[in-house]
Order: C-alpha cells, then sequence, then structure tokens
C-alpha cells in the first residue's frame, strides 16, 4: 500500500535470501513477496558507482549512499541503500558557532543527522560567509557520487579520496595546495586522522568535522581520538608534591591544547548539547566536576531557544585534589581561607602567587614548544604575550640544545640587544619556573585599588546569594591571582565558586 511519510524513508535493506525491506524512523514495511536473489543484487550493483575499499557506492548527481555486505569470496550478498538528503537551514541551531571561526566538532550516534547539517555547514560558510571551503570527501557521502559534486554544497569545493586509508594525507594536501579557510572533514576516526586535524587546526585554518563518538565523555575515554580535546595523560607527583597538595601520587591532565575549540553533541534534529570552550570543560572534568553543556532547542517556526543547567554541587576539596590536573590554577576550585599559596598554587615553591607585571613583557619561543608556553602563560593571568618575530619581542626564550648550535637567530638576538634566556629541558615545569621568574622580575605589589575592588565585589555576591536575592552570581573577569582570593572569600562563608570561561575573560561564579 502507499504510504504517506515517504519522505521519512532511512534506507532500503535488501539481503540475499530475505525479504526486502524499507526502513522508517518507526518501524519497517517488507517489499515484494520473495525473497532476493543473487539476480537482483546484481541489478542494483549494476547501476551504481563503483565499490571502494570501505564497500561503499554511490548514484552519480544524488546524496544516496549504498553499502555492500560481502561472503568471504568477496561476493556481494547484502546491500544497504540510504537516502541522502540535502536539508537546508539544519544549522541554524549552530549557525552562530560556526561563523565565528572558530573550530567545530560534531558528535552524534548514527543517523542522527551529523553528515545533513555538515554539508550544510560548507555551504553555509562558502556562499553567506563567502570563505574559501574544501570538503575532503572520503566516500562521496558530503558532496554526492560522481566528478560533479551535488549543488547542496553551494560554492564549496570538493577533494574525493581515493582511499580511506589516505584520508589524512588528503587532508593536508587540501591546506598545502589550495589554500582553504576552512576544511571539511566527516568521520575522523584513526590517530592519523586526529594528527592531521591537529595539524590543520594550528595552521590557522577553521576545522569543521565529526567523529566516532556520542559525547564529549565518549571521546575523553577513546585512546585514539582523544588527542582532538587535547588528549588525557596520567602524570606521577613526587612525595613531597603530593603531601603538599595532600592528594594521590598520580593524578591527571589535559596534554595540550585541543584541537577543536567548541564540541557539539548532536541529540536529536532540533536538540544539540554545546560545549563552548572545550580547554575549560576537559579540564574540569578531570577535576571531578560535572559539566553543565548549554542545551539549545529549534521549534518549529525556527526560533533558537537556550538554557544551561544549574551549576551542580562542588564535591569536597579533597577528592578534588586528587583529579584536578597539576598544571592548572588553583582558582578553578574552592579554597580554605586563608589559602596556602604554596600547595593551592601547584606547588609554587616561591610563597604566594606571583605579582602581575607592571608592563606587558613578549616572549618569542625559540625551539621551546609554543603550545606549553601559552598554556602556562594563560593560566598565570601576567601581563605577558607570545609573540611570532623577534622585533616585536622584548626577550627570547630557547633550550639549551638550541643555544649550544649558536644558531643565525640567536646570533641575531645578541646582536640587537635582545636577552636570551635558556631552559634545561623543554618540559612544562621548565617552562613554569621561567615565567614565575620573569613575574619576580617585573613584580609590583598585589595590594593595589583593583584587588580590592575585585574583593569587595565577591563580598558584595556572596551576601546577595545568601540572602537569595540571586542562585548565583558571575563576577568581573580577574587574573588568577585574584580569582584564587575570591574563592577564598566565598568559602570562607559556605558557598560555592567555579572559575569559567577563557582568558583573559576568565572570571569567578559564586552559587549555593
Amino acid at each position: 500500500a502507499q504510504r504517506s511519510d515517504l519522505s521519512e524513508l532511512l534506507e532500503v535493506v535488501v539481503d540475499l535470501g530475505r525479504l526486502p525491506e524499507a526502513r522508517f524512523a518507526s518501524d519497517a514495511v517488507p517489499l515484494g513477496g520473495r525473497e532476493a536473489t543473487d539476480a537482483d543484487i546484481s541489478h542494483v550493483t549494476a547501476r551504481v558507482g563503483e565499490f571502494g575499499e570501505d564497500n561503499r557506492a554511490g548514484i552519480e548527481r544524488t546524496l544516496h549512499r549504498i553499502s555492500a555486505i560481502r561472503n568471504r569470496s568477496g561476493r556481494v550478498v547484502g546491500l544497504t541503500l540510504r537516502v541522502g538528503r540535502a536539508v537546508f537551514g539544519t544549522i541554524r541551531i549552530i549557525e552562530d558557532l560556526i561563523l565565528t571561526g572558530k573550530s567545530t566538532l560534531l558528535l552524534g550516534r548514527p543517523g542522527v543527522g551529523k553528515t545533513t547539517m555538515l554539508r550544510e555547514v560548507a555551504r553555509v560558510l562558502a556562499d553567506s560567509a563567502r570563505k574559501r571551503v574544501v570538503i575532503v570527501d572520503t566516500s562521496n557521502e558530503i558532496a554526492g557520487d560522481g566528478d560533479i559534486p551535488h549543488p547542496s554544497i553551494g560554492g564549496a569545493r570538493r577533494m574525493q579520496v581515493g582511499r580511506p586509508s589516505h584520508q589524512h594525507a588528503v587532508m593536508i594536501e587540501a591546506v598545502e595546495n589550495h589554500m582553504p579557510q576552512v576544511i571539511v572533514i566527516d568521520e575522523i576516526g584513526t590517530e592519523l586522522e586526529a594528527t592531521a586535524a591537529r595539524t590543520i587546526a594550528e595552521r590557522g585554518v577553521q576545522l569543521v568535522g565529526t567523529a566516532h563518538g556520542n559525547t564529549l565523555e565518549n571521546l575523553a575515554r577513546n585512546p585514539t581520538l582523544s588527542d582532538l580535546i587535547g588528549g588525557i595523560q596520567a602524570v606521577t607527583l613526587g612525595d613531597d608534591e603530593a603531601r603538599r597538595r595532600r592528594t594521590q601520587k598520580t593524578v591527571l591532565e589535559r596534554r595540550a591544547p585541543p584541537t577543536f575549540d567548541v564540541l557539539v553533541e548532536i541529540q536529536n534534529w532540533n536538540t544539540v548539547a554545546v560545549h563552548d570552550d572545550v580547554a575549560s570543560v576537559v579540564d574540569r572534568m578531570l577535576r571531578g566536576v560535572q559539566v553543565t553543556p548549554e542545551i539549545r532547542t529549534l521549534d518549529d517556526e525556527g526560533n533558537v531557544s537556550r538554557t544551561r543547567p544549574a551549576a551542580p554541587a562542588v564535591e569536597g576539596a579533597e577528592g578534588r585534589r586528587a583529579r584536578r590536573a597539576p598544571f592548572q590554577a588553583a582558582e578553578d576550585r574552592p579554597v580554605r581561607a586563608p589559602p596556602d599559596a604554596a600547595e593551592e598554587d601547584g606547588g609554587k615553591e616561591d610563597g604566594p602567587a606571583p605579582p602581575v607585571p607592571a608592563r606587558t613583557t613578549r616572549i618569542m619561543p625559540y625551539g621551546v614548544n609554543r603550545g606549553r608556553l601559552q598554556q602556562v602563560v594563560a593560566s598565570s593571568g601576567l601581563a605577558i604575550e607570545v609573540v611570532h618575530d623577534l622585533a616585536g619581542a622584548d626577550l627570547l626564550l630557547t633550550t639549551k640544545n638550541y643555544y649550544r648550535r649558536r644558531t643565525a637567530a640567536l646570533r641575531t638576538a645578541e646582536q640587537r640587544g635582545k636577552p636570551v634566556y635558556v631552559l634545561r629541558r623543554n618540559t612544562l615545569s621548565q617552562i613554569e619556573q621561567f615565567i614565575r621568574a620573569i613575574a619576580r622580575q617585573n613584580g609590583r605589589t598585589h595590594e593595589s585599588t583593583a584587588v580590592l575592588t575585585a574583593l569587595s565585589e565577591a563580598e558584595q555576591a556572596v551576601e546577595s546569594v545568601r540572602s537569595g536575592d540571586r542562585d548565583e552570581i558571575e563576577l568581573t573577569p580577574q587574573g588568577a591571582y585574584v580569582r584564587h582570593l575570591q574563592h577564598a572569600v566565598a568559602e570562607k562563608y559556605g558557598l560555592s565558586s567555579i572559575s569559567t570561561g577563557r582568558d583573559p575573560r576568565r572570571k569567578v561564579v559564586i552559587y549555593r
């Protein structure tokens, strides 16, 4: 019988020796009155494109995907004919995030619409934002089968991938040969592809892609793909350090800056969960703090509503210390008042947190891991800037191995009178020690009017929350040390607090 919901057809399945069936979201309907034969399967395969190594084919100028099931001798004994549709308006729910230029990762279960949304992302960025967009299309699923891409991708260009195992190489080729502003990639699934994605992001190209996994937690537990969100590593502390922090000796930390700035969990066609600061979210997860993504819902009129669940109660200080990353500043959790700076800021052996420099110090790294240096600078809250050229630098930071080589860059720095600082090793702890030394060198007192104003703001927020006027209050963005003191004010009065956002807009939220 003719159905009225053919527009909801998902796929047609044809298996040798079984009744073919049409699958809808709610049910499956048998087709015809006889079992499928070899002749039926051959009839279909002869009218579609060639199957690749991933056993996928398509129909030229369409978005349909045909996947084959083969027996042990390689003969096709089953087919899944998946219906492909170009649905416009699917990214309205996250369009503001895409247009910011931030790299965005889409997650979701199979069939939830990741590829459809990715196709629309390419069209909007190419046609509306007028950007140079290149799609790396491994299975011709984004832009359709054949040499001419489907018009649903707009002005975006499409690079086909000959073999699925070469997807990572084509990703790099796209950047090196075609000068894109945006790379769109579907199904990042191997370590090589994750590494290629990091390379693309580090070259300043916006990356929009999908990966296997339903949620951020799934991705964090995937050893192959966790690098997309910065990677996770276990660090063993020394006995003295563990006692100072009152924590276990082995803690987890984020290994590097994340490849993707924003992560979107697609729950269904009209609902997504957004993590708009992946680095901060991962750090909080490792400290045992429950993350609360922004929930976005699209109604029938095309309006987007946004809600964020109330921040959960923060667990005890001992539990947080046991899981927090050793390089993270202590302001991300409530501290006892008065705070013990040597313990709370991650083992600094020089007493209170370093003072804020009177002027911005510009550092050019040479042979030093730039990502680690930027990470330490961001968490310190100090007026330090990492620059790319020697002309705009106040000093040059290098390692012992590089300094011994006496390269032209080092000789030029000395000739121009630029101080050259040398690290014994290119490690996180060495970089942290150097930043503390710079802070002491350029330091000024913390007892400034700005600090007193910030503490007064925290006390007023505490009074407002305790009186029941507000459930939570966001304070003005501050540096690391000032946030540290604001957390102490909150805990002194029995309230919870947490830091949120990215430097230099990182701020304290006080709540019950």
